[in-house]
């Protein structure tokens, strides 16, 4: 049913701050801006080879303005949401609302470019919190209008999306919501005993839902935390990002075999950022 990871929303108090601190990071601009009156809100779009990263912040009155003014009161910068693609919301919508037993809505959106006035279409369904355990999500199916691509990219720019990282208190519940109501693939489920918890990776279109599942008492709740961003030349990046003045750490091993990991320690709205090559 879930075809990808579509975006990944970072809600963000200085949209215009936090545009010059991501292309700094990522090494281009974004190639879409757009208001959105109705809903209070203003975006920014950073498009990579298998997803794209949604900055967005309140500009004026309107529910998804207030409810980012909510989350960044709560908790300062981060990341606010997750869009999950489907190829068909209509068939989505019948099955997740049998699954739920409840009447799940399906909205028209549009955007508009604020630079070249182009327009994309789609149709969305927020998931209640309930549900999603308190990870904003929508399920999005495109429509129209294409998300125009960076150019001239070389070796040190950020290419993917490698996963984001949730925080859990009830792992068992994540896997049924993640693996058994959306259809992601659960591609690792295992005990790590230094966190007294679980690891577990749903796998999506070569991207990753990474999972820190610590069993605790309380209402079953889950947490956005982490990204990580992949190049194809991590020196290269490494130079270019220490060039602009960011704080990166130095190169090391990664955990997981044949790969180089740094940690970006500023320019990212206080999301916890790692940079990774595949070997």
């Amino acid at each position: 049913m879930i075809k990808a990871i579509d975006h990944i929303l970072v809600s963000v108090e200085d949209l215009d701050k936090a545009v010059e601190d991501y292309s700094l990071v990522f090494g281009f601009r974004p190639t879409w801006q757009g208001s959105y009156p109705s809903l209070g809100t203003k975006n920014a779009l950073f498009p990579l080879e298998n997803m794209y990263l949604e900055l967005i912040s309140k500009e004026d009155e309107g529910p998804l303005g207030e409810y980012i003014d909510e989350h960044i009161k709560k908790n300062g910068e981060s990341i606010f949401g997750l869009a999950l693609e489907t190829e068909d919301i209509v068939k989505a919508k019948k099955k997740l609302s049998a699954s739920f037993e409840v009447n799940l809505e399906i909205l028209d959106g549009k955007g508009l470019d604020n630079i070249s006035k182009k327009e994309r279409h789609w149709k969305n369904i927020l998931m209640p919190m309930d549900i999603s355990r308190g990870v904003f999500t929508l399920l999005i199916e495109h429509t129209g209008g294409t998300l125009p691509q960076p150019e001239d990219l070389d070796e040190s720019n950020i290419s993917r999306m490698d996963h984001v990282v949730i925080n859990s208190n009830d792992p068992d519940g994540l896997v049924n919501l993640y693996k058994e109501k959306y259809g992601i693939r659960l591609a690792l489920d295992q005990f790590v005993e230094q966190w007294g918890g679980r690891m577990l990776f749903f796998r999506t279109n070569h991207t990753t839902i990474e999972a820190i599942g610590i069993k605790k008492d309380g209402s079953p709740e889950d947490s956005l935390w982490g990204l990580a961003w992949t190049t194809k030349n991590i020196k290269k990046t490494h130079k270019r990002l220490l060039d602009a003045g960011i704080n990166i750490t130095d190169i090391k091993d990664g955990r997981k075999p044949n790969t180089l990991v740094a940690t970006i320690k500023s320019h990212c709205s206080n999301v916890p950022t790692l940079l990774i090559e595949h070997l």
